[in-house]
């Protein structure tokens, strides 16, 4: 390597002279990884040194996913060019790429209100797409599941898919619903790429609840179909059968009209909350858990001590109902409570990570263990996980253990296929004139250490990470460099 680029790969000259060399004798030498569905663009800003990523040989994180971005926010000047500045500022220690938020366009324009965007807010929504997409963002995403996502109609969607793809943008899409109707949420979202022609990402595919397991081989099924019929379309997993999110996902969709103000206001109301609480316990589907939903973060006051716990637990050690507890501990700290929720099947997960074009992506936004809370491991292990439980034969994992992935394919899903998703024409691979993102391993011993007990632990096995040509990570040590850049996109 010189400077930020690969200059040559291959056995050295005898008359090579290098100022530094790095010992890679028995190692697995990679590309940098890319962590293709990530909300660190709310925790990069105060931790730059981004120790959860570099720990595990990741290089580039992609941002802004499932409808949630830092940027555009009109009434405070930000859009993709200032909050570039500012997190470039912070010297990060990896690269990051943003996809645009719908959930950020919607509240921007219309608020947060549960309605129909009109055609004149439909424009401007995509007037501020269009502003990111010649800054350089990388795509659009959606979270369906999410308010205030969950208040448009496909229509909206499609609108500003079709500026995505005017741009060549990657549309990712956290799907409407991943329980009882997930194969009609992944046709709403094959429908918007065949009405725009876009490039459809579908984000960490999954099916909750246990009467749902299996149906992400429907879903593979379907896929299948529309790229064989010409769509581009992919999708991403992570190596999990617990998800994480805020708590207040699991209402239903009208106790979120207004957003989290109108929502507290609610719960003040004691006929309003005994109604949420009613549909709650009435619901036969996935989204309400209670034995499955553990609390894993929260504003200090009333409910802290019960982090770790599950619902069930709270309701039990508070002499209230499942759906009563829920509901205190989101009156109690102002709605924003994050959660694990362990509603999915390991052979689901394998299924999905088996498929040619799924990628390997974390869904994380915690950098570094000193955080807060009980957060999800994956914050911490993921990629070290793909290589411990599903490349190698000691796998730990007592449901179904083994390997489904041979070393090559697993790093083909970290590097290649997600730098190709994006765009990226010159990380990815290791080859001569491209960026020098490169992970040093030991593939017998990489592993991550984090679990859902005991999370705050970073993965162990990578020897060494250069981002941009510079090493951030020697000798397993983190160095104190921070070359990382935020990535804009080449417009075609």
């Amino acid at each position: 390597m010189r400077g930020d680029r690969i200059v040559f790969v291959g056995q050295a000259p005898d008359d090579a002279r290098a100022q530094t060399t790095i010992e890679a004798g028995g190692l697995v030498v990679a590309p940098g990884f890319i962590d293709l569905h990530t909300h660190v663009d709310f925790t990069v800003e105060s931790v730059p040194a981004a120790h959860a990523c570099v720990r595990q040989g990741v290089t580039t994180v992609v941002t802004g996913n499932c409808g949630n971005s830092a940027f555009p926010a009109p009434a405070f000047s930000i859009d993709f060019e200032s909050y570039a500045a500012r997190v470039q500022a912070t010297e990060p220690a990896v690269n990051l790429a943003a996809l645009v938020g719908h959930g950020a366009l919607r509240t921007a324009v219309v608020g947060e209100d549960r309605r129909a965007a009109t055609a004149e807010e439909t424009g401007r929504m995509a007037d501020l797409l269009g502003v990111a997409a010649q800054q350089g963002a990388f795509g659009l995403s959606t979270g369906l599941i999410y308010a205030p996502g969950s208040f448009a109609d496909t229509d909206e969607v499609a609108a500003l898919a079709d500026v995505a793809h005017a741009h060549d943008l990657l549309y990712a899409t956290h799907l409407r619903d991943e329980g009882d109707g997930l194969l009609g949420a992944l046709d709403e979202a094959l429908d918007v790429a065949r009405r725009t022609g876009v490039r459809l990402q579908v984000s960490h595919l999954k099916a909750m609840g246990p009467p749902n397991h299996g149906k992400v081989r429907d879903a593979l099924v379907r896929i299948d179909e529309a790229r064989a019929s010409g769509l581009d379309v992919a999708c991403d997993v992570y190596p999990y059968t617990a998800s994480s999110t805020l708590l207040t996902s699991r209402l239903p969709d009208w106790a979120m009209d207004g957003g989290d103000v109108r929502l507290l206001e609610r719960l003040q109301d004691a006929d309003t909350s005994a109604r949420i609480a009613e549909e709650l316990e009435g619901n036969a589907d996935w989204a309400f858990l209670p034995d499955a939903v553990v609390l894993a973060g929260l504003p200090a006051g009333r409910y802290s001590e019960f982090v770790g716990c599950n619902l069930r637990e709270v309701a039990k050690r508070t002499d209230r109902t499942a759906a009563q507890a829920m509901l205190d501990v989101l009156r109690r700290h102002d709605a924003q409570v994050w959660i694990v929720n362990h509603a999915m099947a390991e052979e689901d997960v394998r299924t999905v990570l088996r498929h040619p074009a799924a990628a390997v992506c974390s869904d994380g936004w915690e950098l570094t263990t000193d955080c807060e809370g009980s957060p999800h491991p994956r914050h911490f292990g993921t990629f070290a996980r793909i290589f411990k439980e599903y490349c190698r034969s000691d796998a730990s994992s007592g449901e179904a253990p083994g390997a489904i992935l041979s070393l090559p394919e697993a790093i083909h899903k970290m590097t290649a296929l997600p730098a190709a998703r994006l765009g990226l024409t010159d990380r990815g691979v290791l080859a001569p004139g491209q960026i020098a993102d490169v992970a040093v391993f030991d593939p017998d011993k990489v592993a991550d250490t984090a679990t859902y007990r005991a999370p705050k632990s970073y993965a162990l096995g990578t020897r060494a990470v250069l981002v941009n040509g510079i090493p951030v990570l020697m000798e397993g040590e983190q160095t104190p460099a921070r070359p990382g850049r935020v990535l804009r996109k080449t417009r075609p």
